[in-house]
């Protein structure tokens, strides 16, 4: 049986565990980032999880093969350094994590983004396993995502693709956060659903209250006109983005996963019938829309999945 380090690195967390080839978790915890300092306090603690799984499995008799580390922002194409794009973490920029992690804990390291990881999570060992061609969104502040083609990871050119939440869908339309205008991340994440549901409201209608996207499903499931408009405007928003990249990749799957996915099938179902309404039949012939299953777990089990592909015997 082989053995990784699966690490997730969030904005306010990190999630570690120790993963076997099966995606069973043996020993796993959480620690604060502190993202909101800087990049050297980030890797101390980065790497007090790592040492906290590699004593578990030096007291259990486990070798590891390594360590996987899914991270915020671009990562380069040779999966070592991060070089920035992670708004959440400060000063994360040029940082070679892998070999910092590297000299720490003589473990070969590997790192990559965390959207993508979650996304070879779920095609590795969760809603989309034995498929080949997938494409996992990731709806919540923003929009992330990732295409596995052929069983791999496809990432662009020196790792610079596959920003799906970043595809043009309004001309002329909101500025984004990317710098753009009219981004389906922009109309279609939670935190558009919640802003345009509020400027339907207003706060006459919902004071005193902070208005998240759990709060709109609840107004939509009990009847609330405004949270209906805002909710099949939502899937028409991202039923369309889904569609594009149906009629690009013709995946087996479409696997949606964030917080709001969670709300209830009817959520998939909806999705699903707005995708279908405007992608091409011959392309979605082949395509289920479904909700991801790993939940929190999803990163940290796809960021042990780079080290098995990666290091298959060390």
């Amino acid at each position: 049986m082989r053995y990784a380090i699966g690490v997730d690195l969030g904005g306010t967390c990190i999630k570690y565990a120790v993963i076997d080839e099966n995606g069973k978790f043996h020993y796993e915890g959480k620690l604060p980032s502190k993202a909101n300092t800087d990049s050297e306090t980030v890797v101390r603690q980065l790497i007090l999880a790592i040492e906290e799984c590699m004593e578990y499995a030096s007291n259990n008799k486990i070798n590891l093969l390594g360590v996987g580390i899914g991270t915020p922002g671009i990562v380069d194409e040779t999966q070592r350094t991060v070089l920035g794009g992670a708004e959440n973490i400060n000063g994360w920029i040029n940082v070679p994590l892998a070999s910092l992690v590297e000299f720490k804990t003589s473990l070969p390291t590997i790192v990559h983004n965390d959207a993508n990881l979650m996304g070879l999570g779920e095609a590795t060992f969760g809603a989309a396993r034995g498929c080949s061609d997938v494409i996992f969104i990731t709806v919540g502040t923003g929009i992330g995502g990732a295409v596995i083609i052929d069983g791999k990871l496809f990432c662009g050119y020196k790792n610079r693709g596959t920003e799906l939440g970043h595809i043009p869908l309004i001309f002329g339309g909101d500025t984004c956060s990317c710098g753009s205008i009219g981004c389906l991340e922009t109309y279609a994440s939670t935190s558009a659903l919640v802003r345009r549901f509020t400027e339907r409201a207003g706060s006459v209608l919902l004071p005193n209250n902070d208005i998240n996207g759990k709060m709109v499903i609840d107004l939509y499931k009990q009847g609330h006109p405004m949270a209906k408009d805002s909710l099949e405007e939502h899937w028409q928003f991202l039923g369309q983005g889904i569609s594009a990249f149906i009629n690009i990749f013709s995946p087996q799957k479409v696997v949606i996963g964030g917080g709001i996915s969670e709300s209830g099938d009817f959520y998939i179902e909806n999705l699903a019938k707005s995708a279908k309404k405007y992608a091409i039949d011959t392309c979605a012939i082949n395509t289920e829309i479904v909700r991801a299953t790993l939940g929190n777990k999803a990163g940290s089990m796809g960021a042990a999945c780079l080290v098995f592909n990666k290091f298959p015997n060390i």
